[in-house]
């Protein structure tokens, strides 16, 4: 591929990228927020969960949230899928142009392995299939039901696990956006596979007339709070390249996982400001955190 017509491929991929991911990340934010702020007023009518007054770009705006569902559909339901879709599809067109279409981009590390490039190709690109189908498994099954901390702790595991077996073969660059694609995988098809068909479901039933089944919606919930604990994370990784004393260390895998740890602390603070629980101890601790890294990452 000529070179100038690999980097403006680049070019727009990565802008395609970073503009639906904005909008993906942010419809993400304010939903999260959005729930933790419903209220419900005195004499509301039974369908209604909670409501909310806003005011915004020189009006006021009022949002119901209907239990399960309405009696009745309005003529038109605005849906928040494709921002998911195009930041997935863009991102996987990115990670196969500069990883997997290059020369040799994945094994430029020293300490690699022996493997050929092809075979590293199928291990990265293999884990990262792997990796959503285990996850969707375990929140799928009684276990994460019954044991949602626990399957947490696991699915925590699974990556660790990961983060570490890719950095014995592949370049730092190329092993964490590598886990940043098996998270926006995990993600992006929670969004298509999960959220979705639970409200196409709670929409059909709604259609027939019939009750729709609020485990759906609970289920779905769910999968959308994995997502919004992801988010910073797959922010970090976004921005990691221009960061080598990060992807570069010996330990790069260890300094991944601490740093999204970091991250998914910050967000939890602010789900847990948005609903009322002012922890403002986890900002101190992140920023201490983050100090600790930094002398891991420079050996002092």
């Amino acid at each position: 591929m000529d070179a100038s017509v690999g980097e403006w491929l680049n070019l727009v991929g990565r802008w395609i990228h970073v503009i639906t991911g904005i909008a993906w990340i942010g419809s993400s934010f304010f939903f999260n927020w959005l729930d933790s702020r419903l209220e419900r007023p005195a004499g509301a009518r039974p369908e209604l969960e909670g409501e909310l007054w806003m005011v915004h770009s020189g009006g006021f705006y009022r949002v119901e949230k209907i239990h399960v569902a309405p009696e009745e559909l309005p003529r038109t339901l605005h849906w928040f899928k494709w921002e998911a879709g195009f930041t997935w599809l863009s991102g996987m067109f990115l990670l196969l142009l500069t990883y997997h279409l290059g020369s040799g981009a994945i094994l430029d590390d020293p300490r690699a392995s022996g493997l050929a490039e092809w075979q590293a190709s199928v291990i990265l690109l293999g884990v990262l299939v792997a990796a959503w189908v285990i996850y969707d498994l375990i929140w799928a099954s009684a276990f994460g039901e019954e044991r949602p901390g626990l399957a947490s702790l696991a699915c925590f595991a699974m990556i660790v696990a990961i983060a570490w077996w890719f950095s014995t073969f592949a370049s730092g660059p190329a092993a964490y956006f590598h886990i940043g694609a098996i998270l926006g995988t995990v993600m992006a098809a929670n969004v298509w596979m999960r959220i979705i068909p639970a409200q196409r479901a709670l929409v059909e039933a709604t259609r027939r007339g019939e009750k729709p089944e609020a485990v759906l919606g609970l289920r779905a919930k769910q999968r959308s709070i994995h997502n919004n604990y992801m988010t910073l994370p797959v922010v970090f990784i976004m921005i990691s390249i221009h960061f080598p004393s990060t992807w570069g260390h010996e330990w790069n895998w260890l300094i991944l996982v601490l740093i999204s740890l970091v991250g998914a602390g910050v967000r939890h603070y602010f789900n847990l400001r948005n609903r009322g629980r002012e922890q403002f101890w986890i900002l101190p601790a992140a920023a201490l955190a983050m100090i600790g890294v930094y002398y891991l990452a420079h050996g002092i």
